[in-house]
C-alpha cells in the first residue's frame, strides 16, 4: 500500500504537482497526426494534464499546440479562422501563428509595433509515429524524442490509434503491467458442463484458446514468478509460469518512463503491442495504442482488425470513447460471463477498461493488501514516485536524456526453469535488455526523430 500523501504524488499532474512537473520533462502525445489531417483545416480542442489549449495544422503543415484565449479581449481561438499560415481571432483579427507569435493586430494603427511585444502560450511540437508530440516543460531542459521502436519504422508496418480510459493514469498503467491477470480476466471458461460444452460450440475462440499452451500455461498457473530489472528508461518486467517438461514459459513487459509500456505477448516474427497513458486530467486520460511488426508491414485484414477493437485496440466511436464504458457496464453479458469468458466482456481493451475503472477515478492505495505477483506494480510506483520527487530536489530525470534507452522490445519465450530473465531476454532478443537499436541505428528515420 501507498501512503496518502504518496497517492497524492503518484497520481496528480497539474501544472502545480511534482508529478505533473515530472512528466512534462518528457515528450507526450497529443494527438493522432489524422485528427489534423490537412493544412488549414478546423482546430481542436486539446486537455493535457488540466491544462486547456488548441491545436491547429497551418499553411506549411506544420502543427501548433497554443493556449486558446486571444489576448486582446479572451475571445476563444477555437472559433478562429485557419489560413496563411496562422489562427485568426474572428473577433478583432489579431493572428497568431504555431509559436504563438503575433502577427498582425489590424485594430491598432499600422505603424505601432505593439504586436510585437505580444504573444500566447505555445508548445514544440513535432510528428512521429503518425503522432503528435508536444514538450510542455522547461525550453532549456527539452530532450530528444523517445525512441519508441514502433515509431522508427515504416508506417506500414504499424497501425496506431486512441482511446478514452475514465479513470487515472496511474491505475491504468498498473493494469496495463500486471500480467498476473491474465490467468483470470481474459480467460476463457473452461467446459466444465454441458450447458457450457454446448455455449461454447462453434465459438470464435473457445477450442482455438483451450488448445493453445500459452493460453494453458496461463490458466493453470495463476501465480507467476516475477523479476524486475530496472534500466536506463524504466523497467524490464519478466513474470515466468510453469510450462512443460522443466521449462517456463515467460512474458516479459517493458515500463519506459513516464507512461509507455510494451505488452509480454509476442513471440518471433508476431506483432508488438504498446500503449501510452497520457492524462487528460487527474480521473480521464487518453491511451494511444499501437501495434507493429518489425519483420513485415501488417495485412489489410489485420489493420481491419485492429479498426475494428482488437488487443490493446477499443471498438471506439468518432470521439474515440470506447464503445462499451462506463455508463453502459461495458456491454456485459452475464451469460457470456457464466459458459464462456471469464468476465462477460468483449475484448481485451474493453476486459482492462471496466475492472480499471471499477478501482474508482483515483484508486486509494493506502487500502490495498498486496502480494508477490505484485512486485511489478510496487516497483513501478518507486520508480515514478522516486523521479518526481528527485526532481523537487533538482535532479533531472536522467532518463529523458537517453532516447536510444527507448528502443527495447518485450515479448513471450519458452526457456529452461533454472534460466534468469537476462538470459532468457538474451535468448529471446540478443540482449540482456531487449535493446533493438542496432536494427535502427542507420536509419535516416532514427537521426531525424528528435
Amino acid at each position: 500500500m501507498l501512503s496518502r500523501q504518496d497517492n497524492e504524488l503518484l497520481t496528480r499532474t497539474d501544472q502545480d504537482t511534482a508529478m505533473g512537473a515530472y512528466f512534462r520533462r518528457f515528450w507526450q502525445p497529443v494527438l493522432l497526426s489524422r485528427e489534423l489531417a490537412e493544412p488549414d483545416g478546423a482546430p481542436r480542442r486539446v486537455q493535457v494534464m488540466g491544462e486547456s489549449l488548441l491545436a491547429f495544422r497551418d499553411s506549411s503543415g506544420r502543427v501548433g499546440l497554443v493556449e486558446p484565449r486571444c489576448p486582446h479581449r479572451g475571445a476563444d481561438l477555437y472559433f478562429g479562422r485557419n489560413g496563411e499560415c496562422g489562427l485568426r481571432c474572428v473577433f478583432h483579427g489579431w493572428k497568431f501563428d504555431v509559436d504563438g507569435k503575433c502577427l498582425e493586430t489590424p485594430t491598432l494603427p499600422r505603424e505601432s509595433n505593439f504586436r510585437d511585444k505580444v504573444s500566447i502560450r505555445a508548445y514544440p511540437t513535432r510528428e512521429f509515429g503518425e503522432l503528435v508530440w508536444a514538450y510542455m516543460g522547461p525550453a532549456a531542459q527539452m530532450p530528444e524524442l523517445p525512441h519508441l521502436e514502433f515509431a522508427l519504422l515504416p508506417p506500414a508496418h504499424r497501425y496506431v490509434s486512441k482511446k478514452l480510459q475514465e479513470c487515472n493514469w496511474a491505475q491504468s498503467v498498473e493494469g496495463g503491467i500486471d500480467t498476473a491477470h491474465f490467468s483470470f480476466l481474459h480467460m476463457v471458461v473452461p467446459q466444465a458442463s454441458a450447458d457450457a460444452e454446448r455455449f461454447m460450440k462453434g465459438a470464435a475462440m473457445g477450442d482455438q484458446a483451450v488448445r493453445n499452451d500459452r493460453v494453458r500455461w496461463v490458466r493453470d498457473d495463476p501465480m507467476p514468478r516475477f523479476e524486475v530489472t530496472q534500466h536506463a528508461a524504466g523497467l524490464l518486467i519478466g513474470a515466468a509460469r510453469t510450462a512443460d517438461d522443466d521449462q517456463l514459459y515467460w512474458r516479459i513487459t517493458q515500463f519506459l518512463v513516464p507512461n509507455h509500456s510494451f505488452a509480454p505477448a509476442a513471440f518471433p516474427g508476431e506483432t508488438h503491442y504498446g500503449q501510452t497513458w497520457v492524462p487528460i486530467s487527474d480521473t480521464s486520460c487518453w491511451i494511444y495504442t499501437y501495434s507493429w511488426n518489425p519483420d513485415r508491414p501488417l495485412t489489410g485484414q489485420e489493420r481491419a482488425q485492429f479498426a475494428a477493437g482488437h488487443g490493446v485496440h477499443a471498438a471506439v466511436d468518432a470521439s474515440y470513447v470506447p464503445l462499451r464504458n462506463r455508463s453502459n457496464e461495458y456491454l456485459i453479458d452475464r451469460e457470456e460471463q457464466r459458459y464462456r469468458s471469464y468476465s462477460g466482456i468483449q475484448g481485451v481493451s474493453e476486459q482492462d477498461a471496466c475492472i480499471q475503472d471499477s478501482q474508482g477515478l483515483i484508486h486509494d492505495r493506502t487500502r490495498e493488501i498486496l502480494g508477490p505477483t505484485d512486485l511489478a506494480i510496487m516497483r513501478f510506483r518507486r520508480l515514478m514516485l522516486e523521479g518526481a520527487k528527485g526532481l523537487l530536489d533538482g535532479r533531472e530525470p536522467p532518463e529523458a536524456a537517453r532516447p536510444d534507452a527507448y528502443t527495447v522490445r518485450s515479448g513471450g519465450w519458452v526457456a529452461h526453469r533454472d534460466k534468469k530473465l537476462a538470459e532468457v531476454m538474451t535468448e529471446r532478443f540478443g540482449d540482456p535488455l531487449g535493446d533493438a537499436n542496432a536494427l535502427y541505428r542507420d536509419q535516416a528515420l532514427l537521426r531525424r526523430a528528435g
